[in-house]
């Protein structure tokens, strides 16, 4: 007999990796526990989401050995390729896939692999007993694109920290303004983008950051630091690394910006936010729906002249950049908590070991 407070959550590879995606499993398993919901995390293997035939044959040993009638949370890193497992654990475990975005849209793949992780996540998300989405944006994908039951889908944002106090942002005063970047150094988040953009504003006085880390693609970070460096700019971009805690440097920076291709939800866009930083990004995925107009300028993806405009404009206009820390704090104060978005998922765990849902 299945205990009800209790809950497998599997995850690929390092569960403290620092990622927003992993950030977010970590702090809904901390929150569950909280809850008195006992969280029993099952690391799968690292090689996913391009995993091995061996890598899925060992997964699907993991899961043949879960107990009849177990619940298992499987983050769509994973769980997108694991189509036939899916399939073959569904009559008897109840799965949960959470999905913060879907894999066949990471920037970089080619159309035979973009078209394989299609239809592998499709069959999978299908097998599960629900599905979790991190964005309106996500759901509205799955329910359009990968045909996903709307009533199968919970909606579960990410929640929020705010900072200790509140930041009022004076203006700046002999001292070059901190343009912060926050992402892995991955194609998809448009770092390419926003190093030809600030090439055209080396007439500007700034200095930007780039935080996060290199290792999901050695070689891409690689190139963007050669990059910098071509364009005579090492001098002004700094590429500081994965930082566990990124409080310190929201809290140093004067504006937030990242042209991302794509984003299931974007926590550092609401992280800058909550710290009051206007935001200047990509129209893409689910930023629309969490930069308004009063707190961010949003461009095209992919258009680096229009990433220039828009820095110069808040670089040059006090006014205008003081008029969106406005706004970003008014955003903040409507973000969803860790707390919400923690109870909305246990009440779904509820709700499929009572089997009301599909």
């Amino acid at each position: 007999m299945r205990n009800p407070n209790t809950i497998y959550f599997a995850v690929p590879g390092d569960l403290n990796t620092i990622t927003g995606g992993y950030g977010y499993d970590r702090e809904i398993i901390a929150g569950l526990q909280r809850l008195g919901v006992m969280v029993i995390t099952i690391r799968l293997s690292g090689e996913f989401p391009r995993a091995s035939a061996q890598a899925l044959k060992e997964t699907a040993e993991i899961f043949a050995k879960l107990p009849d009638g177990a619940t298992v949370i499987v983050d769509c890193l994973a769980f997108g390729v694991m189509d036939a497992i899916a399939s073959e654990e569904s009559g008897r475990l109840i799965l949960l896939a959470l999905c913060h975005h879907p894999l066949a849209l990471e920037t970089g793949l080619g159309p035979t692999e973009a078209a394989r992780f299609r239809e592998s996540e499709t069959h999978a998300l299908k097998a599960a007993r629900a599905v979790i989405v991190t964005s309106a944006a996500t759901r509205r994908l799955l329910i359009e694109e990968f045909d996903i039951a709307a009533e199968k889908i919970t909606l579960a944002p990410p929640g929020t920290r705010r900072p200790p106090q509140l930041i009022l942002r004076s203006a700046l005063e002999n001292r070059a303004p901190v343009l912060l970047t926050l992402a892995t150094l991955t194609r998809r988040k448009g770092h390419d983008t926003l190093i030809a953009a600030l090439a055209a504003i080396r007439h500007l006085d700034w200095r930007a950051r780039f935080v996060g880390g290199a290792e999901f693609d050695p070689e891409w970070a690689t190139w963007l630091k050669n990059e910098v460096a071509r364009l005579d700019l090492a001098e002004r971009v700094e590429f500081v690394g994965s930082v566990k805690d990124p409080v310190q440097e929201l809290t140093k920076a004067d504006l937030f910006v990242l042209p991302s291709r794509f984003e299931g939800y974007g926590m550092a866009f609401a992280e800058a936010l909550a710290f009051g930083l206007p935001v200047v990004a990509a129209r893409a995925g689910a930023v629309p729906d969490l930069v308004p107009p009063d707190a961010g300028i949003l461009v095209p993806p992919d258009q680096p002249d229009a990433v220039a405009d828009a820095l110069a404009r808040l670089l040059t206009d006090a006014e205008f950049l003081q008029q969106l820390q406005r706004g970003a704090l008014r955003v903040a104060a409507t973000l969803p908590t860790w707390e919400s978005s923690t109870q909305v998922i246990a009440e779904l765990i509820l709700d499929v070991q009572s089997r009301r849902v599909l």
